[in-house]
């Protein structure tokens, strides 16, 4: 084992130091400044999916700008439409709320009346015969809660009841519209505002990608340099498209195959729980649990038809595993290799640093961390570490 001389000792242990103030600066810069982070992020992803679209109109003689507008332009119009039709299923279901929430009291009420036949049941085949309270009612063992109801009913005090004293209420106005409103969404002011920063952060950096490109390869000297800046960027923005796009048309299938099966079901809003099961089934290790909830929930509505109810937690649970162990390996494994331990650190850390937008993002940002390092000679050790 070879010895550290004490010079060279100190400067690994002030190298050390520096690095993890350095790696507690960072995490405090990403959670204090998680907004700005956290839009810039979205608005590159945004970037990398609509970029192959911007090509692709181009090549009709298009510019740049106008071509960027062009295809954001269509995809606010199919983000619009599709609001429209979640919205006019939750107002279908938010008018068909009260006999939904009726035929949960019964089943409720059914539930409790079961338990307690059951309950009685396994008294009887437990308990002796020669044990068991008689029919009676005044030879039945009392319980202390009964006799002390009994003796409290059978002795009433009378108690002298006070006068009625009218009350007296101040005159005081309602609250103004814009003050009650202001109060409901103050919260969400910085959310909206960052939001709408999105479109134009996504404009501008689709049509200004050949001057940032030539920009940035400018900061390098070296032409070897400038070829790993280009093929780093490069990785990145197919390791991005990779994982959104082929997430997107995961959940595209699984919301045709979902819905057209609660469709043949009888499940109510099978519109909307078919996508919405398939999006929770998109979620890493729960997304099995999740993805049964949204039919179940709307399976409670049918009447006495509790066979379509495991019928469709079965169904959602078969296409959430037919979906993550063979058609995501086929669309995202091969352009995002990450191994599970990492992908759950990543999970667990960017969830603690952004909450639930940094699970969504966790992936994305762990695989464009892993293109970096397969790029760069000197941390490929850690993209093979990041990898599986």
């Amino acid at each position: 084992m070879k010895l550290l001389s004490p010079p060279q000792a100190v400067r690994q242990t002030s190298r050390a130091a520096v690095t993890l103030i350095a790696l507690a600066a960072l995490v405090a810069l990403l959670y204090y400044g998680r907004d700005f982070f956290v839009t810039l992020i979205i608005s590159a992803i945004f970037a990398f999916i609509l970029d192959p679209a911007v090509v692709l109109v181009m090549k009709l003689r298009v510019p740049r700008a106008v071509a960027t507008a062009t295809v954001i332009g269509i995809a606010l119009v199919a983000v619009y439409l599709l609001s429209v039709m979640a919205w006019s299923q939750v107002s279908t279901i938010s008018e068909d709320l009260p006999a939904y929430a009726q035929r949960v009291g019964d089943l409720w009420e059914k539930s409790n009346a079961k338990l307690d036949e059951i309950e009685q049941r396994t008294v009887n085949i437990i308990v002796p015969k020669k044990l068991r309270p008689q029919n009676d009612p005044a030879q039945r063992p009392q319980s202390p809660v009964q006799n002390r109801k009994r003796r409290t009913t059978a002795v009433q005090p009378t108690i002298p009841v006070p006068p009625v004293i009218p009350e007296v209420r101040l005159h005081t106005d309602p609250p103004p519209v814009i003050t009650t409103i202001y109060g409901y969404l103050s919260g969400y002011v910085h959310i909206f505002v960052m939001a709408s920063f999105v479109p134009f952060l996504v404009y501008f950096m689709l049509s200004w990608r050949d001057h940032i490109s030539k920009g940035v390869m400018r900061l390098f000297d070296e032409h070897d340099r400038r070829v790993v800046v280009g093929r780093t960027w490069s990785g990145i923005g197919d390791s991005t498209r990779a994982y959104v796009l082929g997430n997107f048309l995961l959940w595209v299938f699984l919301s045709s195959i979902s819905a057209i099966a609660f469709f043949f079901l009888g499940i109510p809003y099978w519109p909307l729980i078919g996508p919405l099961s398939a999006f929770f089934s998109l979620a890493p290790y729960v997304g099995a649990l999740l993805c049964a909830i949204p039919p179940v929930m709307a399976a409670i509505a049918v009447p006495s038809r509790f066979k379509i109810i495991f019928t469709a937690a079965a169904i959602a649970i078969v296409l959430h595993f037919i979906g993550m162990n063979v058609l995501y390996a086929k669309i995202i494994g091969r352009r995002v290799r990450l191994n599970p331990l990492v992908v759950t650190i990543a999970l667990m850390f960017w969830g603690v640093v952004w909450g639930g937008i940094g699970l969504v993002l966790a992936v994305p940002i762990t695989a464009a961390l892993k293109t970096v390092c397969d790029n760069v000679e000197s941390l490929q050790p850690y993209g093979k570490l990041l990898g599986d």
